[in-house]
């Protein structure tokens, strides 16, 4: 078993414990844009003047794999085919995922793109049949499945019918898969509140003809503060609810999104840019680590990060007074509300 399984049957079985808190790499990130992908390649001093390679990039993700910190490390079909040639994964108990669709919401990387002004669309490009059989050597029987409903009947009936289709595919291969529900990408008219309300009833409302054999190993979602993500978690203890990362903030917002979800009823923490645009990946994982396992608090893994790369010699980008501010809305508001 991979540590994944073990976690996943402890936290279903009533028996979570903080050390069970799944932490993922999002490095899918070729499923939606092109060069960009593989994130700036930074000298230690902080300039750049390149994106990485797809090799320098193939080495980054093998070198979190043997760091034997996160537990999924989320990749596209066809750099999972390279580092499963490479060993990468040989004798690892990081389970290996791919992205299983990339509807038009997640082409945001492609420079000069005008597809995310339109509401998503359903879009699959990976061929389950050639992973399973050629898993566990070179494919994997994991992948994400990610769903965007905006508030469209026709357009939503399309992602729900979709989605069915996967979840038949899924089944002829023995594919297992997790869920990714986004927030709307376009404006539906709803404010912060209603959207998360609009989003956790979306979840539920599809998958409420989904019989065991076909539901998600677990579900990823923004976090829309901590109302939301505990009416979602506390509905349905099947229901394993990860967040997922959003956008790079400050490295205050990495620490404290994984602080807040724990602290919520968030068993899981997908990152892909603010792990992919970090200074040194290594160390923020294991910050991350640290802040889920209760030994530091949010504030606390930022001064030690900004510790470690004073050892490494690497200029961070941004002062340590500025990666202390936290500045994304929902967990700003939550923030808030703790301290009073």
């Amino acid at each position: 078993m991979t540590r994944l399984d073990e976690k996943l049957a402890r936290i279903r079985n009533g028996q979570y414990r903080r050390s069970d808190f799944i932490i993922a790499d999002a490095k899918d990130g070729d499923m939606g844009s092109g060069i960009t992908c593989t994130a700036p390649n930074r000298n230690r001093d902080g300039s750049w003047t390149r994106y990485r390679t797809r090799a320098e990039f193939l080495d980054q993700i093998a070198k979190v794999v043997k760091q034997d910190i996160v537990d999924i490390m989320l990749v596209s079909a066809s750099n999972l085919e390279l580092l499963q040639e490479r060993g990468t994964f040989s004798d690892s108990r990081v389970k290996p995922a791919i992205r299983a669709n990339d509807a038009t919401d997640c082409w945001g990387g492609v420079r000069h793109q005008r597809y995310t002004k339109s509401p998503s669309q359903p879009h699959r490009s990976a061929d389950l049949r050639r992973l399973v059989e050629r898993a566990p050597a070179i494919g994997t029987d994991l992948g994400l499945y990610s769903v965007t409903f905006v508030n469209d009947v026709d357009m939503d009936r399309a992602a729900g019918e979709a989605f069915a289709d996967f979840r038949a595919d899924a089944a002829r291969n023995g594919f297992k898969y997790f869920l990714e529900v986004f927030n709307p990408n376009t404006d539906i008219g709803l404010d912060r509140q209603a959207t998360a309300e609009f989003v956790n009833d979306s979840i539920l409302r599809v998958l409420g003809g989904v019989m065991k054999p076909d539901r998600p190993q677990f579900l990823k979602i923004p976090f829309n503060g901590p109302a939301a993500l505990e009416e979602l978690a506390s509905f349905d203890p099947s229901l394993v609810v990860g967040v997922l990362g959003g956008g790079a903030g400050t490295t205050r917002d990495t620490f404290e999104l994984i602080a807040q979800a724990e602290r919520h009823g968030g068993r899981l923490a997908l990152f892909g840019r603010k792990i992919n645009l970090a200074e040194s990946q290594r160390t923020i994982i294991a910050m991350m680590r640290h802040v889920a396992d209760g030994d530091l608090t949010a504030e606390e893994a930022v001064r030690a990060y900004h510790g470690e790369l004073k050892k490494l010699s690497i200029t961070p980008i941004r002062s340590l007074d500025d990666d202390l501010v936290i500045t994304e809305e929902p967990l700003k508001q939550a923030a808030i509300r703790k301290a009073a």
